[in-house]
């Protein structure tokens, strides 16, 4: 059996860093989408004030597998 995967991107934010940033995005991400499989980190960026590190973004690549049956087309998508 093979599987077919869909990416979406999201961006995860926290003042505890990078892991957090991550967590945040996937657990809810994980809330509205199904079969939640890999992420790849995209792009890490953050906020400074007053020479301190205060805030993370962290842009991930998510990749959720299809149920059998699923369409692969999604609104917008050019068919």
């Amino acid at each position: 059996m093979s599987n077919v995967y869909k990416k979406i991107e999201l961006v995860g934010s926290s003042m505890d860093g990078v892991d957090a940033a991550i967590r945040n995005a996937i657990q809810r991400a994980s809330v509205s989408v199904r079969n939640l499989d890999w992420f790849e980190v995209t792009e890490v960026r953050g906020w400074i004030q007053d020479g301190e590190p205060q805030h993370t973004q962290v842009t991930l690549n998510v990749g959720f597998r299809l149920d059998d049956g699923d369409d692969v087309a999604t609104a917008g998508d050019d068919v």
